[in-house]
């Protein structure tokens, strides 16, 4: 056992989340996350920057009105990386080789099996789907074409998620960086390659994000297989173990349904920003990605915070849990505060990036004023969400995620746009219910989850080892 903290201490990039003082080792885990977390968005933004420049502010809604879409596609992944990072952090501060072992096998077994059937399955759904959801006719083809060929690169999507999940879970935020930094050179080169010299159009920003997830997910499972210091790397166990499924499913449905509850309530919610025109869609686009760019410290805190107390509850410090939990939470807090006042000031400059079109700046950087302040609400639920999720609690994020999105967020949408409106038509309603209900769903989820955080049930959530 001693050998095997003197190894993973002398390795760089890998770090023992059990010692130090708990805001030193839990910020110097987010800054190189927050940096990559950042590179993955330039992933949307990069496509984003060319379409809307090379191809035109429709080319611009194409890509906007198929991100929903993409991230329901996702979910199942989502839930594997979720249980697969929780199970390895508790597994990793337990020292317990064998489960931590079979864990990471029996997670590249569950990701090919789901992948294929994935693509089975939604392949021929893809068109229907978006005349369902009211995509306008003039760009139905390109998100056909954008969908298509993302859902046939879903395995290089699902695996970089999963394996690049994995090694966080050992501590490690090091090497995920440096092989999503080689990915984003190599997305930005193709995307301008297929869009601006083959013209390839919207489905060429497909094509170039998948090339350089796969080649993202293929650095990781190299990675992986020379960690034999840390956990035995085989065929032998990647054969589907039931317990260590059931408690993957157990640990990582929960957060899987939590984010099909919040793709499906934004593919809602998109039917009704796409009954508002062309531009409104673009404008949407132009917000989610500041957005993304905005949320990234709160998702980095987060996803630290998570191996921060899997660890740690896997080693039986509690104490050590809530203490890191109080000084995370305030690093968080004050990050999205300074981001918030950044955008409040350049806001106008960040979405002339993405369009020379100044009526669509104009309103992209209103609407973005209305979502500002809920950064710092966002800080506090993903923090805490971290904490919980860690311990093992993958319910209670869950339980809020559908109160906040099913409850709030997608009534308070429709709603507001049917009582503003004249002629009784959602699309001649007030265009601001999308981000005011927004607002509302994260306002009133920080508050949900810090209550249940200080109720304390999650402390009895840890793995049996």
């Amino acid at each position: 056992m001693n050998q095997f903290k003197k190894e993973r201490a002398s390795r760089p990039g890998y770090g023992d989340m059990t010692v130090g003082a708990p805001w030193k080792v839990i910020l110097s885990f987010t800054l190189p996350m927050l940096i990559g977390n950042i590179a993955q968005q330039l992933y949307n933004t990069v496509d984003s920057i060319v379409v809307g420049k090379y191809i035109g502010d429709n080319a611009l809604a194409a890509v906007g009105s198929c991100g929903p879409i993409v991230n329901l596609l996702l979910v199942l992944f989502i839930g594997i990386s979720a249980g697969a990072s929780i199970m390895v952090s508790q597994y990793y501060g337990a020292k317990n080789r064998e489960a931590l072992s079979h864990t990471i096998g029996n997670c590249i077994t569950a990701t090919a099996v789901c992948s294929v059937l994935l693509i089975l399955v939604m392949t021929p759904l893809i068109r229907p789907i978006l005349v369902a959801l009211n995509t306008p006719a003039s760009i139905l083809d390109w998100c056909v074409g954008y969908l298509s060929i993302s859902l046939w690169g879903i395995m290089g999507m699902a695996y970089y998620n999963i394996l690049s999940g994995i090694l966080r879970g050992l501590g490690d935020s090091f090497w995920p960086l440096v092989f999503l930094l080689i990915a984003t050179g190599i997305n930005i080169a193709l995307d301008i390659f297929f869009v601006v010299v083959v013209q390839m159009g919207v489905p060429g920003v497909a094509l170039a994000t998948i090339i350089a997830q796969i080649i993202s997910a293929a650095l990781c499972l190299i990675k992986l297989a020379h960690m034999r210091g840390y956990f035995d790397f085989g065929l032998k166990f990647m054969k589907p173990v039931g317990t260590y499924i059931r408690t993957l499913v157990r640990l990582g449905l929960p957060s899987g349904l939590t984010q099909a509850i919040f793709s499906s309530a934004m593919i809602i919610v998109q039917s009704l920003t796409n009954q508002f025109g062309e531009q409104f869609i673009a404008a949407n686009v132009v917000i989610m990605r500041v957005d993304g760019f905005a949320m990234m410290p709160n998702f980095s805190f987060g996803t630290a915070l998570t191996t921060y107390a899997g660890q740690n509850v896997g080693a039986g410090l509690y104490d050590r849990v809530t203490k890191g939990a109080k000084q995370g939470l305030a690093m968080a807090v004050g990050c999205s505060a300074a981001i918030t006042g950044l955008i409040v000031l350049f806001g106008k400059h960040l979405m002339g990036l993405f369009t020379e079109t100044a009526d669509l700046v104009n309103l992209s950087y209103r609407l973005m004023m209305i979502l500002a302040v809920g950064y710092i609400a966002m800080a506090v639920t993903q923090s805490l969400s971290g904490i919980m999720r860690g311990a093992g609690d993958t319910m209670t994020p869950m339980w809020i995620s559908l109160m906040t999105t099913v409850i709030i967020r997608v009534p308070v949408a429709y709603g507001i746009a049917y009582l503003t409106s004249p002629t009784g038509h959602p699309a001649d309603g007030m265009k601001e219910c999308i981000q005011i209900s927004l607002l509302a769903s994260w306002t009133i989820g920080a508050i949900l989850t810090a209550i249940f955080y200080k109720i304390g049930k999650w402390k009895n959530k840890r793995i049996r080892q």
